[in-house]
């Protein structure tokens, strides 16, 4: 028969303890439901040192410019052209490439995409 080692806690510290696991839980939750305009800090770090959005987001998830191009459905030459910012990009190539990197066109604009 094996014991398991018991842990006692003051209740004022297993308060704290379910008040953070329930703070982690809404974190998790807020996570979870994301619908695509979070930025994650490693992209807003990229973005700040001067990647283009679409550049920071494909780096994250992971993919070449030609997987995402191939993903997005279309040319890896176009997708470069647009990371660029040679060309703007039409609003439905932007929306294919925002559902395939998972986040929302308004987060792939730039000031200068807006003005």
């Amino acid at each position: 028969m094996t014991s398991e080692a018991t842990v006692q806690l003051t209740q004022t510290a297993y308060r704290a303890l379910l008040e953070r696991n329930e703070e982690l839980e809404d974190r998790l939750a807020a996570l979870e439901a994301d619908d695509g305009s979070r930025i994650p800090h490693p992209v807003a770090l990229a973005i700040i040192r001067g990647d283009s959005p679409i550049v920071a987001f494909r780096t994250h998830r992971g993919l070449t410019l030609r997987e995402l191009a191939r993903r997005a459905g279309i040319s890896p030459s176009y997708l470069s052209e647009i990371e660029r910012s040679l060309k703007p990009g039409s609003a439905a190539t932007l929306a294919k490439i925002a559902a395939t990197l998972n986040t929302t066109i308004d987060t792939l604009l730039t000031d200068s995409d807006t003005r």
